[in-house]
């Protein structure tokens, strides 16, 4: 059922009900108002013929029966359509005109009122007052106005019928009246309806969209009913949300099936490598000892690389899948010093010096960026033998220093260095020298991890003009804007990179 007709269903039984509750709230005020109303008629009835009924109980007393009749038609003029009844002081009925009970026991004895009297079962309405006649021998006598009493009842019952015809009329009019207004109101909400049934919830997000711009976008339009917007605003952001769980959804398959064929492909090499190596001491159990000990050593390095290559393999995909919700404020000169003590470990005859403020916060991915430090540093250590045989050791040094709104993080080694041609291609995926041990992954993890961060990273000439420097700049945070919005892309695991 429509919300419209429900409304106006609602309208149709609740109104004539309220009009019913205010008749009965209504009707004693009415009835009250209406004696009221009665009681001051009344006592200006007896007001006007006081003057005629006092004469009038003289005229008894004095025994004056022509000046009586005269007294008695002044007080009928006065009564109007009002009972009147007089009694002198023995009793005798002097007048008695007009609607008032039949029944003589019926009137009040003691003076006041109004008061209602019942005779064979209709009401009255009765005033009482004692007159004394005028002239010092008038006597005395009783005076009683009268009125039906139902009077009052019999309007009460006219306005009784009023509310309840009110009431009989008011259900289909408030029906109507309701349903029209539910129409109007509910008009945004049946517009936001037709523009969420012509979302394409199978259309996948376009290759490369920001989150929130899928198959079917929606924007939340005001249409100047609070609810409305509440409502619009909260499936948009749901659709948003949907948005970017399903391109995170893709991306991770795609990381997934990037992963599967760069592992199958790089590693069918140190597999067959290690596959001939064992086959060799399989079918020559009598080798020399050194022959034997040079394949062991060839076992070793392939089974290092290719623990090396899947570890890799392994970070690029988390650096691709990462969420922004695992970002926060990290000390990177306190991460530096960590990371130049894991080299120290790793290559313990690398000479590695560091040049670290006593903090320098970012706003990042901890073990990303711890990641980048390791790596930059195992890649100096490696590389950065110096002499022209490069026999002699690794001279690294780590510098970190706030540079404007950036975070400047240099690397310097004294080896041959990178000709100007290669240094982009050595931060591409499995890029590698011939004699490099490594997986070729290492500068690739550091690029993508200054990608993530919105930095950058570039290869530059040391300042002594020996060996090689690498520069990352990591932006500072921003008290405008405290947050990092991650890359919309990062296929660093497909060797896609953006």
């Amino acid at each position: 059922m429509k919300l419209s007709t429900r409304i106006a269903l609602w309208a149709a039984a609740v109104v004539p009900v309220l009009v019913v509750l205010a008749g009965l709230l209504l009707l004693p005020l009415v009835g009250r108002d209406l004696r009221h109303q009665q009681d001051a008629r009344l006592r200006d009835r007896a007001a006007a013929v006081l003057p005629g009924v006092r004469a009038l109980v003289a005229a008894d007393t004095r025994g004056r029966p022509k000046v009586e009749q005269n007294q008695q038609r002044k007080v009928v003029d006065a009564a109007l359509d009002s009972g009147v009844r007089v009694t002198a002081e023995d009793g005798t009925v002097l007048l008695s005109v007009g609607p008032q009970p039949a029944d003589d026991r019926a009137f009040p004895t003691a003076p006041g009122g109004p008061a209602t009297v019942h005779d064979h079962g209709a009401a009255w309405r009765v005033l009482t007052a004692r007159v004394s006649g005028t002239g010092a021998n008038g006597g005395s006598g009783t005076l009683w106005v009268s009125e039906p009493g139902g009077l009052a009842g019999s309007q009460t019952a006219a306005v009784r019928r009023r509310v309840l015809l009110v009431a009989g009329v008011s259900a289909p009019v408030s029906a109507l009246i309701g349903f029209a207004l539910a129409e109007r109101a509910t008009a945004p909400l049946r517009r936001l309806s037709r523009r969420a049934a012509e979302l394409d919830p199978a259309a996948p997000p376009a290759p490369g969209a920001d989150p929130g711009t899928g198959g079917a976008p929606f924007a939340a339009v005001r249409s100047g009913t609070a609810e409305v917007d509440e409502l619009a605003s909260a499936l948009a952001l749901l659709l948003s949300r949907y948005d970017e769980q399903a391109l995170r959804t893709a991306q991770a398959l795609e990381t997934a099936r990037s992963f599967s064929s760069a592992a199958s492909h790089e590693l069918r090499t140190p597999l067959m490598s290690l596959r001939t190596n064992l086959d060799v001491l399989t079918a020559h159990q009598d080798l020399p000892p050194a022959e034997r000990a040079e394949i062991v050593a060839e076992l070793r390095d392939d089974h290092t690389r290719l623990l090396d290559l899947l570890t890799a393999l392994g970070t690029l995909a988390r650096g691709d899948l990462v969420e922004v919700d695992s970002f926060g404020p990290v000390d990177l000169a306190e991460l530096a010093d960590t990371a130049a003590a894991e080299a120290r470990r790793r290559h313990p005859g690398a000479d590695i010096t560091v040049d670290l403020p006593p903090e320098l916060r970012v706003f990042g991915w901890e073990p990303g960026l711890r990641i980048m430090l390791v790596n930059l540093l195992v890649n100096a250590a490696v590389h950065g033998r110096g002499g022209t045989l490069r026999t002699d050791p690794a001279r690294v040094t780590l510098r970190l220093a706030p540079a404007g709104p950036a975070a400047l993080l240099t690397v310097d080694d004294a080896g041959p260095g990178v000709p100007p041609a290669e240094r982009d291609a050595v931060f591409h995926r499995f890029h590698r020298r011939r004699d490099s041990p490594g997986s070729g992954l290492g500068l690739t993890l550091v690029a993508q991890q200054a990608a993530l961060h919105r930095g950058t990273v570039r290869i530059t000439e040391p300042p002594v003009g020996v060996g090689c420097r690498v520069e990352v700049r990591l932006p500072l945070p921003d008290a405008d804007a405290p947050t990092l919005r991650l890359p919309a892309r990062r296929d660093w695991i497909t060797g896609e990179q953006p």
